[in-house]
């Protein structure tokens, strides 16, 4: 307990102001809510996706719907995976809140837990000043107030940070028992296991001795559990077998096609015009790419590198939902890492410009996110 008492001591900095990015983000967004006649909790805990979430915390799984919009596409709510769900059912059963406020209490706390393991993690590889503007800069992402809405993502962080965190420092079971909760939380949560698998492998590759530690081997097999387990279960509940999991996500628009139905919809955006969300998405994903590249030049941990490979690749590779991959990229951190690093050298007054600049664009797009745009997010 001492050494969580003094790890906590050392991220309230960087928590202290992550907690007030969010608070700002919210309460700009709040306000002009409230100045269109839209209530804030609705929109944070009751919206696109948050709608279908409740509904399974509330009556579990079993809702099939026709899409009202598009012919062929079928909404079943086993698409959405079980983790946050459940533990906004649990919430809702022991406080007396109604389950969009304990959808929204939860997203909360794993905001908070997100933002002290990406503190940790930062912390652990480059030190206390650039773990801190890692934190910094993924509060102030321009799509950073889906971390504070009824969504996965920060659930997803919080367990993904911890994990890697658990990797670093040689806590096998811990890294191999928290991605298999991060498996249950979201799709691209196998890039988690895919992390403690590489850790797995470069451990058993350079050291002999390794070979007959129980506890790596079972890190490897602990870690794909959640996601498989799900992927089969809701397989044959669709009755679509084992691996009508991927039917479901058909049948939703959604499958993995290498990035061919990116590549049109950015072509569709260079020749005519459309919602400013899809443009953002551009050039976030544009970032990302970059960063990506940027980051490997920095020569990170491989399973840090092996986890966002494997985010950036889903994101960009999978269809329709266009404006929705910042929102699936949210849990990768580490590519803020050179950004962190460059701030942590920075003098005070780029420092206070950047941020300024940064907080600005993250609230106004926040805002617009929620409470302007008509697009899926």
């Amino acid at each position: 307990m001492d050494r969580v008492r003094e790890a906590l001591r050392r991220a309230l900095p960087a928590l202290g102001m992550y907690a007030a990015a969010r608070l700002t983000g919210m309460t700009v967004m709040a306000a002009w809510a409230w100045w269109i006649g839209k209530h804030p909790r609705t929109l944070l805990g009751h919206l696109w996706d948050g709608i279908w979430y409740t509904g399974i915390a509330r009556n579990g799984y079993g809702l099939v719907l026709p899409s009202p919009t598009t012919k062929g596409v079928i909404f079943n709510d086993l698409a959405f995976f079980p983790l946050y769900p459940g533990l906004v059912r649990a919430v809702a059963t022991v406080l007396p809140l109604t389950v969009v406020s304990a959808g929204l209490l939860v997203a909360w706390a794993s905001a908070g837990l997100a933002a002290w393991g990406v503190y940790a993690v930062g912390e652990r590889l480059y030190g206390r000043r650039a773990g801190t503007f890692l934190v910094l800069l993924w509060g102030l992402l321009p799509h950073a107030i889906v971390q504070t809405m009824a969504y996965t993502e920060s659930l997803m962080t919080a367990l993904a940070a911890w994990a890697l965190y658990a990797l670093l420092t040689g806590r096998w079971l811990w890294a191999g028992g928290l991605a298999l909760l991060a498996g249950l939380s979201r799709p691209n949560a196998i890039a988690v296991a895919a992390a403690v698998w590489c850790a797995v492998a470069l451990a058993l590759w350079r050291d002999a001795r390794t070979r007959r530690d129980w506890r790596p081997w079972a890190a490897a097999g602990l870690a794909p559990l959640g996601w498989a387990g799900y992927v089969l279960w809701a397989g044959v509940r669709s009755g679509d077998g084992p691996l009508g999991y991927f039917a479901v996500q058909r049948r939703w628009g959604s499958r993995f096609d290498f990035g061919r139905d990116a590549f049109r919809f950015v072509r569709h955006l260079i020749v005519a015009r459309d919602y400013l969300a899809y443009y953002a998405t551009v050039a976030v994903l544009a970032v990302a790419l970059l960063a990506l590249l940027h980051l490997a030049l920095h020569r990170p941990p491989a399973p840090l590198l092996v986890y966002v490979l494997v985010l950036v690749v889903i994101a960009v590779g999978g269809s329709s939902y266009f404006a929705s991959k910042p929102r699936f990229l949210l849990p990768a951190f580490p590519l803020l890492v050179p950004a962190a690093l460059a701030m942590a050298k920075a003098r005070p007054r780029t420092l206070a410009v950047t941020a300024g600049a940064l907080a600005g664009l993250s609230f106004f797009y926040g805002t617009y996110l929620l409470a302007v745009a008509r697009v899926p997010m």
